[in-house]
């Protein structure tokens, strides 16, 4: 059994988030220099669900004096519990429930709380349309009224403006376009690099694209960039949106035989983008890949999966930052990356009072891996003509 830490950083790691916590608190580990067989941050917890539906978090050693960093990932939906006898799974209400109950059990003991939640929570309800609560400010807002609570780190917010809700502790939002990027690049083949066209598949994503068209900013690569303007049904409100109706192309309408890469903060059930895969078959790219921070799969994989049997998807890139089925991750056309040694580089620096600018800002990587991988080419072509 693993020894708790003699040092002031505490990981408090709830079940929704336990496979992300066990990967971060080995890199926090391998950080200070310590024993990974034998060293851990992460204080042990009890959570403990009851049958009338209420639930309450136990924290089984002292966080008095403590930096406690509280992880917790609300769109777990797999974590299931007796209500009434019948089988419930957790929502990110019940979740968020969780994560006050948990910082009510520090009983403000804890030297500071921060708040982990990659995913979050009611991030896509930014702003009042209609007549409507506006869900993810109300939660800052209220986090904003415990004293303890220092800092409240999130990962590709829907809106950052969200934090305009808070003024008594810090909010950071991070990205993880430097873990994405480098993996995609490891997979592509050199020729599908030359000619590179960077997809918007909505007005709002716009932002993100340019990222990752900056990021690509190689003497060896011709960029294009596009996007898709979506035409909504107002008449008729299905699912809780309107639907799309149409998807108008906005860009070099010359693409053919290019490589695609899609770009947004997450796919939900996957209908627009297949609209934009189609429309992207039309005009003849050579290959599809989509790169998400979030795959939701509200609706599962079944049509992802029939679009790459079909050919018309490549891959989809994506992060280990919420909940993705095991089974899903064996899928071929699935590739998850592993986001925990950016994490814990995170919390190292806030624990320790150092400048995370770099980790905000910083984009170099892709640029880097992309230098490496042209190089090694270079290499390859001057071995076969010798």
């Amino acid at each position: 059994m693993k020894e708790l830490v003699d040092n002031n950083l505490r990981l408090m790691v709830f079940e929704s988030a336990k496979d992300l916590g066990e990967r971060i608190d080995k890199e926090l580990v391998k950080l200070y220099g310590l024993n990974p067989k034998k060293d851990t941050f992460v204080i042990p917890i009890k959570e403990n669900f009851f049958q009338d539906g209420h639930f309450k978090v136990e924290i089984k050693d002292t966080v008095r004096g403590k930096d406690v960093f509280m992880l917790t990932d609300v769109g777990n939906y797999s974590i299931e519990y007796e209500l009434h006898n019948y089988i419930n799974h957790t929502s990110p209400n019940d979740l968020m429930m969780e994560l006050k109950d948990g910082i009510g059990a520090c009983n403000r003991h804890a030297k500071s709380i921060n708040i982990i939640m990659p995913l979050l929570y009611a991030g896509r309800q930014h702003r009042r349309q209609t007549r409507e609560n506006l869900a993810c400010g109300m939660m800052l807002h209220e986090l904003d009224d415990i004293n303890s609570v220092k800092t409240f780190l999130t990962f590709d917010a829907h809106d950052q403006g969200v934090e305009h809700a808070i003024q008594n502790y810090e909010f950071d939002n991070f990205y993880p376009t430097n873990d994405i990027l480098c993996a995609l690049i490891d997979d592509m083949e050199i020729d599908d690099i030359q000619n590179i066209v960077f997809v918007a598949p909505d007005s709002g994503a716009t932002g993100r694209r340019n990222v990752y068209l900056n990021s690509f900013n190689y003497d060896h690569i011709h960029r294009e960039a596009g996007a898709f303007i979506k035409q909504r049904d107002y008449n008729n409100l299905v699912d809780g949106k309107y639907p799309v109706i149409a998807h108008d192309y906005c860009g070099n309408d010359n693409i053919e035989g290019y490589t695609a890469i899609v770009s947004d903060d997450m796919i939900s059930s996957g209908g627009s983008m297949f609209d934009v895969i189609d429309e992207l078959v039309k005009k003849k790219v050579k290959k599809i890949y989509v790169c998400v921070t979030y795959a939701l799969f509200t609706k599962g994989i079944k049509e992802f999966r029939k679009y790459y049997k079909e050919g018309k998807l490549t891959g989809i890139y994506t992060t280990n930052l919420s909940y993705i089925p095991d089974k899903y991750k064996k899928e071929k056309w699935l590739h998850v990356c592993d986001c925990s040694s950016y994490v814990a580089n995170i919390v190292y620096k806030i624990v320790n009072d150092q400048s995370i600018s770099e980790l905000l800002r910083d984009k170099s990587a892709p640029i880097k891996k992309l230098e490496e991988k042209y190089n090694e080419s270079q290499k390859e072509k001057q071995i076969c003509l010798f």
